[in-house]
């Protein structure tokens, strides 16, 4: 597993990379199916899609979710596909939500074997500035790092060669 989280001028990136026992186009077709970010997302964050979004992931739509960001505390999650190469890199941004910024890179690269690459970089940035930051940057920083390294454990189970 290789995840970094560092911060720079207030914004956090996490990086994420994970080789799968996939093919490009298969990987492609699994993750720009929206519905299986509920297949990826661990059960504690209590999240589902509160639209139907079309099978096929697309620039400029738009995707409605509610997520747990705190015990018994629910939070609607607005995101936009903003950018989107077929079978190499898509971009959702947050237009409502629980982060001041969250801006999210899937990026899908193949690789030797007939495996696939898979790069996630996300940047987002607490709300309520230095406040939000002290009062729960921490738990945040964390929060999103368990979210990706459940998610490398998911994938890891779901395609074992």
């Amino acid at each position: 597993m290789k995840i970094n989280l560092t911060k720079q001028s207030g914004i956090y990136t996490l990086t994420s990379e994970q080789i799968l026992p996939l093919s490009l186009d298969k990987a492609w077709k699994f993750f720009t199916l929206p519905t299986n970010l509920d297949k990826i997302t661990p059960k504690e964050m209590d999240f589902r899609i509160t639209n139907n979004p079309p099978d096929k992931t697309y620039k400029g739509q738009i995707i409605t979710y509610k997520i747990g960001v705190l015990p018994f505390i629910k939070s609607n999650w607005i995101t936009e596909i903003t950018h989107l190469e077929d079978h190499k890199f898509f971009v959702d941004e947050q237009r409502f939500g629980p982060y001041a910024m969250w801006h999210h890179e899937h990026h899908f690269e193949e690789v030797a074997n007939g495996k696939v690459k898979m790069t996630d970089i996300i940047n987002f940035k607490m709300p309520f500035g230095i406040l939000g930051d002290f009062l729960a940057g921490k738990l945040v920083r964390n929060k999103v790092k368990f979210i990706f390294e459940s998610r490398f454990k998911i994938l890891e189970k779901t395609f074992a060669s």
